[in-house]
């Protein structure tokens, strides 16, 4: 790993990857005056403010799609992503209003409204699926709040349901028969990455029945790209595409997801996806984005201009966690 992209990471106008960098990439603790120094000015910066009051908004309006980028429930998780903790100042309301909407069962809830071509009522409805509650549990899990008891309801409901093949297409029970497109039999590729990102925020399900499940569902697929198609997620040129925020089904999404896990480190199918990150370094390894939503514009990795900070980071510390493998 380069000293001089380091140095980059750590010399860029952006706090929350001087901050990250220090972290997941030089070691640093928390309590370290330089780390204390990053994470100051990372939430005292404005775009990061304006993703604290998005957060605070909570939920704003409908989802009406998973892959609407400009969704406050991926400024829930963007911040996660930053490092960003629920006690943190100015967290409390974005949080609360999260955790207001529990289902029995576990699952944390989200004001959807799905159209009636689509199996749904059309209207506004506090219910889940398992295409947004994981994300929500991961955000919250990554703050800080893992141990809370409602947290753990969540991920041990999440745990739960994980198929032979991995996680479906599965909705709340008053949802009744709706599910996604495709065949009912198959695994949803993007609910597996979010379900294991979410649970790899828990201790105790990193190395799980359900991990091992789902990992192997997102290498299984990757292996037999050329063979399967599961509807809506292909493996092609798209897929290969660098983008963040982390909404939908990319590699480096995947792959940011997978190396979570030590028991997959080691594995050829996820040293393939890797590659095909690597493959796009410039002469100074830094990555820049080949694909944006634009909903971010103005942030670095919605910039296919310039190489980003922020990209270039979240490749490294994957590279950094593929040293270590069993």
């Amino acid at each position: 790993m380069s000293a001089d992209v380091i140095q980059w990471l750590l010399e860029s106008e952006e706090p929350w990857t001087c901050y990250r960098t220090l972290v997941d990439l030089r070691d640093r603790e928390e309590d370290d005056p330089e780390v204390q120094a990053a994470r100051q000015e990372m939430l005292a910066c404005s775009q990061v403010q304006d993703l604290i009051a998005q957060a605070a908004a909570w939920p704003a309006r409908p989802l009406k799609r998973h892959n609407d980028a400009s969704h406050p429930i991926y400024a829930l998780s963007t911040l996660a992503d930053f490092g960003v903790r629920a006690d943190d100042p100015a967290m409390a309301a974005g949080i609360e209003a999260v955790m207001a909407h529990q289902a029995p069962e576990g699952a944390f809830q989200t004001l959807i409204n799905i159209p009636k071509a689509f199996g749904g009522t059309g209207e506004d409805t506090w219910t889940w699926i398992l295409c947004d509650a994981p994300t929500l549990l991961y955000s919250l899990a990554a703050m800080g709040l893992a141990d809370d008891p409602r947290v753990r309801q969540a991920a041990d409901h999440l745990a739960q349901l994980v198929d032979d093949s991995g996680w479906r297409c599965v909705a709340a029970p008053e949802l009744g028969k709706f599910r996604g497109p495709g065949r009912k039999s198959d695994p949803c590729p993007i609910v597996n990455v979010y379900a294991l990102k979410a649970l790899a925020h828990v201790p105790d399900l990193v190395d799980s029945p359900a991990t091992r499940t789902g990992t192997e569902m997102l290498l299984w697929h990757w292996e037999h790209q050329g063979e399967r198609k599961i509807y809506m997620f292909g493996i092609g040129t798209d897929f290969r595409k660098l983008k963040y925020p982390f909404v939908w089904y990319d590699v480096l999404h995947v792959v940011d997801v997978l190396s979570r896990f030590p028991f997959v480190r080691g594995d050829r199918r996820l040293r393939e996806m890797v590659q095909t990150i690597t493959a796009q370094a410039d002469e100074q390894g830094r990555y820049t984005a080949s694909s944006m939503y634009r909903a971010w514009k103005g942030w670095s990795f919605a910039d296919k201009r310039s190489p980003s900070p922020w990209l270039t980071f979240l490749v490294l510390r994957v590279l950094r966690r593929m040293e270590t493998s069993r």
